[in-house]
């Protein structure tokens, strides 16, 4: 169960190897948590991940899980729930892809929506329900900024998104009532392994700083979280503009 700060006890990553997720877990490990699973395909990252953070004192175990084989997310989800409740489950996983090289070659591009669209519907769905069958736990998904409004660099990575986070805004509602929270977490570009290499944009941020704001989020109960901030109202003027307008904009 969550202690008396809305913080975790057990949670379960759907990509164990995530940046962001791993930074979530280590501060969250740092306050309450003590169990927690990490779900990805089998890998020695994965198995350093659990290292790591078996060396901060947390018990740690790992599961195969793919994104692209949603046949197996209700053996591989089930497996984890079988071995007692889960507080929260963060859904971690997704591909940026190369939008350039996608676009020419579209059956990549199909890789991107099923990883970060179609995997997550089956997962969130998995998890959603064992969270349900216990009575309590939170469901933290990931989504991105760029799902706001698909821009010509990278429409195609904006749009699973945008398909992620109107799923995951409608899971919320549906479960609201039930004891399950679903908080939808917005980033903007970050820092990481996946944008290497790539031109910074304006409020960029770090995974730790995505960490910080999901525990505030935890704590708060928030149902949608901006990082930064600003990003908020960033974004809400950049979806009313119009088309003609928008499409001309270096973005």
């Amino acid at each position: 169960m969550k202690d008396a700060f809305g913080l975790p006890q057990s949670l379960l990553v759907l990509g164990g190897t995530s940046e962001i997720a791993l930074a979530t877990v280590r501060r969250l490990v740092a306050r309450r948590t003590r169990t927690v699973w990490l779900a990805g395909r089998p890998s020695p990252g994965l198995d350093t991940a659990a290292e790591q953070l078996r060396g901060l004192g947390a018990e740690v175990r790992t599961v195969a899980f793919d994104a692209l084989d949603p046949e197996s997310h209700e053996a591989a989800l089930g497996k984890v729930f079988a071995e007692g409740d889960i507080d929260l489950v963060l859904l971690a996983f997704g591909i940026l892809g190369d939008q350039a090289h996608d676009e020419r070659e579209p059956l990549n591009a199909v890789r991107v929506a099923q990883t970060n669209y179609t995997g997550a519907v089956s997962a969130g769905l998995v998890a959603a329900r064992s969270l349900q069958a216990q009575g309590h736990g939170s469901l933290v998904v990931l989504s991105s900024v760029a799902g706001e409004r698909a821009r010509r660099a990278n429409f195609i990575y904006g749009s699973s998104k945008a398909g992620l986070d109107a799923f995951a805004q409608g899971l919320g509602d549906a479960l609201h009532g039930t004891g399950v929270h679903v908080m939808v977490v917005r980033p903007g570009f970050v820092r990481s392994r996946m944008t290497e290499g790539m031109a910074e944009a304006p409020l960029a941020t770090t995974p730790e700083a995505v960490a910080t704001a999901i525990e505030l989020g935890l704590r708060r109960r928030s149902e949608t979280v901006w990082v930064p901030g600003a990003l908020r109202v960033v974004m809400s003027a950049l979806r009313h503009l119009p088309r003609t307008v928008f499409r001309r904009l270096p973005v």
